[in-house]
């Protein structure tokens, strides 16, 4: 069974920064693309960003503005989001989730297999 964990959340002022984490386990090598969403209490998850297998390629959502960058190490099984320049309306719960295998274009929320627990950031004003 894959298992994806988020880490890195907490609260932080307005104009701040913060790492978050996905640690996957379960799998022994890195194939798979792979996507971070957001939700606020009240609203619909929402895409935030994602990145190819390779790390080569990435999408952002438009309110990102080039402010919440995407990383991967597949050698760690680690999927990073450097959030720089945080506003009160990027509060929410950030979840982690994997591609399913063999997709890579056209994706909706539907096309993601696994999803991690969520991890709360919390932006001050």
């Amino acid at each position: 069974q894959v298992q994806l964990v988020e880490s890195g959340g907490g609260l932080v002022q307005a104009g701040g920064s913060l790492r978050l984490s996905c640690a996957a386990s379960g799998r022994t090598f890195s194939s798979y693309h792979m996507g971070w969403f957001r939700q606020a209490p009240g609203k619909e998850r929402e895409f935030v960003a994602a990145i190819t297998w390779s790390g080569g390629g990435t999408d952002y959502a438009y309110y990102v503005k080039g402010r919440f960058p995407i990383s991967r190490d597949n050698a760690k099984n680690t999927k990073y989001l450097q959030m720089h320049s945080l506003k009160p309306a990027d509060t929410a719960v950030y979840y982690c989730a994997r591609v399913r295998a063999g997709l890579n274009s056209h994706l909706t929320i539907y096309d993601y297999d696994y999803w991690g627990q969520g991890t709360q950031v919390t932006v001050s004003s």
